[in-house]
């Protein structure tokens, strides 16, 4: 093994390999001990910021202890620099033989780029005006065995900078950013719903039934039990069962697992936060929504009209509301309102190029394909789609109009990033739209629910009426740091092979 590991090994590589004896010779482990670390890069620097001179910054006589990776090195005779970068910056330190001593010196001089290291120095200012650490103290932490990619040619394929996430991090500020943003996010959004009377919760991921969402599953085995179980599409069932006892205010981000496509916006693993509220409806979600994409955008950007991809998306103006009949009507002149039979409704379809799978086959269906292929992509500012067809939303309360349900869909840029119902809490209506979904799955339908008993006895004790929401945690990080794939705000995203 040991020779697989040291095989094709170019002569950088080979180079600093051959250093390790060296260390070893000096009795120090070139993969390091613990270093205690008294500032980060950023409180260096935030500590310094009034410090306009190095006459003003002798005075403070500011000491400190930092750890970080060798980013660059200027080695000269008896006085060097090196930039090192820890996880909030990149600062610049000073290495005089006549400070941190021959043996020091000579340690450092086995540095390469990538390695990791500590120094205890007084921080100062260049000649050039530059913060910089005055090293007295260097530490060898850690041997980088490979030379890292050339900054601005190197790692710079997205597919190779997902893959090798650890490199993107070291090598591109942006990246790091994205990797630091995405939990502000969150923590804004549980700040926000804790600020209003929800309780996190975590539910089960492994379900012995599909359902809560219409999608494709994972499906894995259970030895103990001897019996398949699906990875969870959606936490909604969960959730309201939560409702059910009386917790009135729950909601829960975490993992959904769905066996469809990649693009630059779908991961078959991704992550959603779903809430819902006992005593309020469609409306209270259409406030909590905003609420929580206002705040959030806030928190991360500053402010709450952001740049995205080269347009300016304003979350500060209230959300657009129209419903899905509406649209289709503004884009194609086609009135839902006046179309009853299926085959008239198909026939418009295909009439405007509407593509219409075999078992979608009512009017419900063909507004809501109609509405998907040819209106989704224009909602570019924030608007909230209401009146969704009930064939395609199983667990949604019936509207005044039995055809439509209760629901929205929130749209950004052409996508949806959060989908909400006024609950449907009637155990018998609940039970026939399981069933009428057991019959769209006979016809072909693999997205469809199954039958969840144990969901519907759970209505029977009395679900009080109820608003959910689930909002995609990926896609909203997408839009509060700029990026156009979904690959670059998910750390380990699903790769094809090589």
């Amino acid at each position: 093994m040991a020779n697989e590991n040291v095989q094709n090994l170019n002569d950088q590589e080979q180079f600093r390999r051959d250093k390790l004896a060296k260390y070893r010779e000096l009795g120090i482990d070139p993969f390091g001990q613990a270093y205690k670390v008294s500032h980060s890069v950023k409180e260096i620097r935030d500590i310094c910021a009034k410090k306009k001179t190095a006459a003003s910054l002798d005075k403070l006589n500011l000491q400190v202890s930092v750890a970080g990776r060798i980013k660059a090195i200027r080695k000269m005779g008896k006085a060097s620099f090196m930039n090192i970068q820890d996880k909030t910056g990149n600062i610049q330190v000073y290495m005089g033989i006549d400070v941190v001593g021959k043996k020091n010196y000579e340690l450092f001089k086995l540095a390469d780029i990538g390695d990791i290291v500590g120094v205890y120095g007084r921080v100062m200012m260049t000649r050039t005006g530059e913060l910089t650490i005055r090293a007295i103290k260097y530490k060898h932490l850690s041997k980088c065995l490979h030379p890292l990619p050339e900054k601005f040619h190197g790692l710079v394929d997205i597919e190779e900078r997902s893959r090798k996430r650890y490199l993107d991090l070291i090598m591109n500020d942006e990246a790091r950013a994205i990797a630091f943003a995405r939990p502000k996010i969150i923590r804004s959004i549980q700040s926000y719903l804790d600020s209003q009377g929800f309780v996190e919760a975590e539910t089960a991921m492994l379900s012995p039934i599909l359902g809560g969402a219409a999608a494709k599953p994972f499906v894995t085995h259970l030895n103990a039990l001897d019996k398949d179980f699906y990875l969870r599409i959606a936490t909604e069932l969960n959730l309201k069962r939560l409702i059910v006892g009386g917790m009135e205010r729950v909601y829960e981000i975490g993992r959904i697992f769905r066996n469809e496509g990649m693009d630059s916006t779908h991961n078959p693993e991704f992550t959603s936060i779903e809430a819902y509220q006992a005593y309020t409806d469609l409306q209270g979600m259409r406030k909590l929504a905003e609420g929580m994409v206002r705040k959030a955008a806030k928190d991360v950007c500053g402010t709450d009209i952001i740049e995205y991809q080269g347009k300016t998306i304003d979350f500060h103006k209230p959300f657009a509301w129209i419903s899905m009949k509406d649209l289709v009507l503004q884009k194609t002149g086609v009135d839902f309102n006046k179309i009853t039979d299926f085959e008239e409704a198909k026939k418009i379809a295909e009439e405007k190029g509407v593509h219409l799978d075999a078992h979608k086959n009512t009017v419900g269906y063909v507004l809501n394909e109609m509405f998907e292929e040819l209106c989704q992509d224009e909602l570019i500012q924030p608007t909230f789609v209401y009146s969704y067809p009930i064939e395609v939303s199983p667990l949604t309360k019936k509207g005044k109009d039995p055809m439509f349900t209760e629901r929205f869909e929130l749209f950004i840029n052409g996508k949806e990033l959060a989908n909400a119902y006024t609950e449907l809490n009637d155990p018998i209506d609940q039970k026939e739209r399981f069933i009428a979904q057991l019959k769209a799955r006979e016809l072909g339908d693999e997205e469809a629910n199954e039958m969840d008993n144990d969901f519907i006895e759970a209505l029977e004790y009395a679900m009080p009426p109820t608003g959910g929401i689930g909002l995609g945690i990926d896609r909203l990080v997408m839009l509060l740091t700029n990026q156009a794939s979904i690959r670059e705000v998910i750390l380990f995203p699903m790769m094809k092979d090589r």
